[in-house]
Formats: structure tokens, sequence, C-alpha cells
């Protein structure tokens, strides 16, 4: 089976192309603020991205045959795990919160409110373009960043204006949870974890028995700060802010997710260089980074009550598991839990590839997009 893999993310996007489980390409175009500045939208970036994809492949020698297309998954309506066959339903909801003026926006259907824009979203676009240029060739999309499997009681908070909603890392989890119980010789369904995705944004997910029962929305607004999102704030104060009359709603939204966190207190998202400026004896930025850390540490000491303290490990995973300041002071706080493993940076390209090759091979169901 040839597959090929396309992960657009916010500065860049990712490709690869596997035969069977075997990667034979592996690239990451990265895209710099003055290229991705000239589109006013993220929908604009469509066939700049889709074409970078394609010159990447013939700059490689890469025949233009494969099987299957798989995307990242984009924010969608809530769903269930697993893999997803791209449809009209699914593209409709796609473009209708990205886009109203294409000349396929009569296609749109009616779509949640609470449906984001971001780039991943153009992963099951480019997708299913390119798998429509191939006979037989099928577009696929992996638990994207909405899969939606809480627990009834994990929905409810003290608003009934505002349930709890699931946005996290939740392909890069999955594909780690099932690597730890690979790698200790039992099903990923058959154990209770904790899993937190370290990256600029940051998720703590609660997996019992295959299903992730209680996770952070990690996007806009719940859990830890991270290198560039709020995380839990003080709702009174958020109130008073939006009410003051000294932001636009864009730029409060900004401060929720972009401008927030580390970048906000520190100006940058670069954790070595933060750790640099600590050993250089900046004693805020210890004290910002120590508070993350912290913050970070509760999240999954509040997790561990969701299994009334059950756990068969912990996996933290993410860019900023490779942190050895991060990881040690955080097993610090949560090594009394349960044994913690660390599995540094992001599987994702071959979690989108294996997904696939499952769908393709009848291993996996291929669930259907409504």
């Amino acid at each position: 089976m040839k597959l090929l893999v396309i992960n657009p993310g916010s500065t860049s996007t990712k490709i690869a192309v596997y035969e069977n489980e075997v990667p034979r390409l592996v690239r990451s175009i990265r895209h710099t603020v003055d290229e991705l500045s000239s589109f006013s939208h993220i929908i604009d970036q469509f066939e700049f991205r889709k074409n970078l994809v394609l010159k990447e492949l013939e700059a490689n020698n890469i025949p233009f045959e494969f099987d299957a297309i798989v995307g990242r998954g984009g924010l969608l309506k809530p769903i269930p795990g697993g893999v997803y066959e791209v449809n009209d339903a699914m593209l409709d909801d796609i473009l209708h919160a990205m886009c109203t003026n294409l000349s396929f926006s009569s296609r749109m259907a009616t779509c949640p409110p609470s449906m984001r824009t971001h780039a991943c979203n153009l992963g099951c676009l480019i997708a299913s373009e390119l798998a429509a240029l191939l006979p037989g060739c099928r577009a696929f999309i992996a638990d994207p960043g909405v899969v939606d499997e809480l627990d009834e009681i994990a929905r409810i908070t003290g608003s009934p204006l505002m349930p709890r909603i699931t946005i996290w890392h939740a392909l890069n989890q999955r594909a780690i949870a099932r690597r730890y119980a690979a790698e200790h010789h039992t099903r990923y369904e058959e154990l209770d974890l904790i899993v937190c995705h370290l990256g600029g944004g940051i998720s703590v997910g609660v997996h019992h028995h295959g299903k992730a029962v209680d996770v952070n929305n990690a996007l806009d607004g719940e859990g830890p700060f991270s290198p560039e999102r709020a995380g839990t704030l003080p709702a009174g104060q958020l109130i008073d802010l939006c009410c003051s009359g000294r932001y636009t709603k864009d730029e409060l939204k900004k401060r929720i997710s972009g401008r927030a966190g580390l970048t906000a207190h520190l100006g940058t998202t670069d954790v070595p260089a933060i750790v640099r400026r600590i050993e250089e004896g900046d004693k805020h930025a210890g004290l910002v980074l120590d508070a993350m850390i912290y913050q970070i540490a509760k999240s999954i000491g509040a997790a561990s009550v969701v299994l009334y303290g059950k756990i068969d490990a912990i996996l933290l995973t993410g860019g900023m598991a490779h942190s050895d300041y991060i990881i040690s002071r955080l097993k610090e706080r949560i090594s009394f839990l349960a044994p913690v493993h660390v599995y540094p940076g992001e599987d994702e390209m071959e979690a989108l590839a294996l997904n696939a090759l499952g769908a393709l091979r009848g291993e996996l169901p291929i669930r259907e997009y409504k």
C-alpha cells in the first residue's frame, strides 16, 4: 500500500510517503511569517500548500501514485475517535467554518458556531482534492483534535450555558498510548493512562480502556497555561477585561490563544532559550516557567481522581518533553501517582499512516462523518 500523509500546521506543512509501514519520505516544509502574511485567511493558503506538496513529491522523484491520502483532521464538530473517510458533509462543515465566498460555498451546510478555524482544517481539503485525481485513491482523516469521548459527568460546568468541550492533541496522545501498550505487551483498550501532550498548547487526557473520558480544551481556555495559550483564567477578571473597552474581540482571543502563556510573560515560546535565561540569573523567567510546570502537575493530579488513583502509567509527550528542565521538575511533583514514561516529540505522521493502513486492510473500521 502506498500512502501520502499531509499535516498542515500553523507554520509548516509536513508530508510523508509510506509504503506499508515503511516511511520512504518525511519532510517538514516551513512557512515564514512573510510567506503567510500575504494570505488574509487560512483558507486562502489552500492552493499554496497543495502546490508545495506536489512540488516536494516531484523534487524527490516520488510518483504521484497512492492507494490513500490521509490528512490531519480539522476542527470539525465533536466526533468519536477513529478513521473517517472524507465526504461531502465533512468538506461542507470545514468550508463553512473557514469561508463564505468560495465558488463551491453553495454546498455549505449549517455548522455549529463552536467550530474554529486553524491550518489543520486544510488537511482534509488537500487530501480530498489530490485523491480525486487518482482512480481508486481514498481520502481519510484520523483522530482529529475534536475527538469527543467524554463521560457525561465530565461535561457539566457551573453554568448550563457553557458545557465543557474538548479540543486536544487526540492523534498524538492516542498514538503514544498505543505505543506504550505495545512496548508493555498489552492493549491500549486494557489500560488506564494519563497522557500529557506538552506543546504550544498542553492537553491532559484521561484514557480509560481505550477512550479519552476526560480531557481539557487545550486551544482556547482550559487547563495549564502553555507556551502560547492562557489556560484557565479567573472568570471575573476576564469578564471585566472584556467589558473594559481596552481590547477588541479579536485582540482578546489572541490573549487567550496565540499571544498568551510563556510568550505573554517572557516574549518567547522558545523553552531552551528561557532555560538559558534562567541559568544566567533571570529569576522572573524561572518563576514563570516553574509556574507552568506547577500548573501542569496540578492538572495531572486532578486527572488522577477520574481513575480513582488507579493509574497504569503517566505518559509525557510533545516538543517540551525534550526539556530536561521541565521533565525533571514535573516528575518530582507527579511520580508518586504512577510510573512516568517520556516520549519526546510527536508521532503524528506515523499515526496518520498507520490509521489509514489499518483502514485499507480492514483492521480498523471506517467511520462516516455526518
